[in-house]
């Protein structure tokens, strides 16, 4: 058991769970299995309750609980285990290095300080027993970084009710999710919906392309479109007060089998992100209807193979407001606010809980080069996580 949160964040650094992001890629590096096992047991070693969950093949949630004498209700801590790829980075990924208040390595900061500083705080829960405190579930995820399956699978454990879990059989009354916010509170977030467009043509060889239909030229035609209605997308869609606008982006172009074939197909992959109070199917269909309208020629719009919704401020002030009077006792006076990336909130929101997310560290070094987390943060967020299971807040769901 390491001694400190500091010490428990170089063992997570230094435990490499990459996800390949859809790619095919394979070895010690990738995916969560030896990070789900370090979990697995420091759990065991403190002797609570907790689960191996399997989502996918080899790829596990897992959870813990903290039963607290005469509590009623009962709150969840997320973090998730996987951390972006280490393409390109210039310092070692999973050699944790400290130096100058920092902690240096991949998953630092998104978001394994956050996991870190959960993990300490429901520790110090099991093993200093506080009166008053709140149930809490901790729950470590699998694939947040690329198709949120274990985030997913967790809110089902509740929902389904098929004994899956035994720790989280029922909702819990509010969700705090780990992502490197500065110590502000994020009370909102935008979701996103992407899909792929197809462009079909007919092959020829390149020496006469008047015999063949380019695929590829239809699609800069469809891009060009799509360019245009990303300018008038503000004007399409209210913007949030705390998110801002909504975005289209396309982010990816593929298409062609060699130079001299006229191309027969040509693909890209959009990413549209939505605000709260967007409709995900709507504004799918708005941009279907809009190039519609603009071209000549027959497109594929595959349905969306991700829809990660949004996180309103319907319905979390009261766990925002309990969450900022510890942070200001700890941190000094921070703010809630409104952010344009998504997180695991939105699907807990979604699944009827109320939700903030909260952690140490700036999503400006997250997936960076040389990605890093500042300490005092750490042991900061982490007393912050402690101070709010200890004094749980009053609920208008309690």
């Amino acid at each position: 058991m390491p001694d400190s949160v500091v010490d428990l964040l170089c063992d997570l650094v230094a435990i490499p769970s990459v996800n390949p992001m859809g790619r095919d890629l394979s070895g010690p590096i990738y995916f969560e299995a030896n990070m789900t096992e370090y979990l697995r047991q420091f759990f065991v070693e403190l002797s609570c309750p907790h689960e191996v969950i399997e989502v996918s093949l080899g790829r596990c949630n897992v959870l813990a609980k903290f039963e607290s004498p005469g509590a009623t209700h009962t709150f969840l801590l997320d973090a998730h285990q996987d951390t972006v790829p280490v393409d390109g980075m210039t310092i070692p990924p999973f050699e944790p290095t400290i130096r100058d208040g920092r902690i240096y390595g991949r998953g630092s900061s998104d978001v394994k300080g956050g996991m870190a500083a959960m993990l300490w705080a429901f520790r110090r829960l099991i093993l200093e027993q506080p009166a008053g405190a709140a149930n809490v579930v901790m729950s470590c995820t699998c694939d947040e970084e690329a198709t949120t399956t274990g985030i997913s699978d967790l809110i089902r454990y509740w929902q389904d009710g098929d004994g899956r879990s035994k720790l989280l059989d029922r909702k819990p009354d509010g969700a705090i999710i780990a992502e490197p916010t500065l110590l502000d509170v994020v009370i909102a977030h935008r979701g996103v919906t992407r899909f792929v467009i197809t462009t079909g043509g007919r092959a020829c060889h390149s020496s006469d392309p008047t015999q063949g239909v380019n695929a590829i030229y239809r699609m800069a035609r469809l891009v060009s479109c799509l360019e245009e209605y990303a300018a008038e997308l503000p004007g399409r869609s209210p913007a949030h007060p705390l998110c801002g606008p909504a975005t289209l982006s396309v982010g990816l172009i593929s298409g062609g089998a060699s130079v001299n074939v006229v191309p027969d197909e040509c693909s890209i992959e959009v990413d549209r992100r939505l605000t709260p109070g967007d409709n995900a199917d709507e504004a799918y269909d708005d941009i279907r209807n809009f190039l519609t309208e603009k071209l000549d020629f027959e497109f594929d719009m595959k349905p969306p193979y991700i829809v990660s919704p949004t996180l309103s401020n319907d319905d979390n002030d009261w766990l925002s407001d309990s969450l900022q009077e510890h942070i200001a006792e700890v941190a000094g006076p921070h703010t809630s606010v409104g952010v344009p990336y998504g997180t695991h909130a939105s699907r807990t929101c979604s699944a009827g809980v109320p939700s903030v997310v909260f952690g140490p560290g700036s999503i400006d070094q997250a997936h960076t080069k040389d990605e890093w987390l500042e300490i005092d943060q750490l042991e900061k967020a982490s007393e912050v996580y402690y101070r709010f299971c200890c004094k749980p807040p009053a609920s208008p769901a309690l």
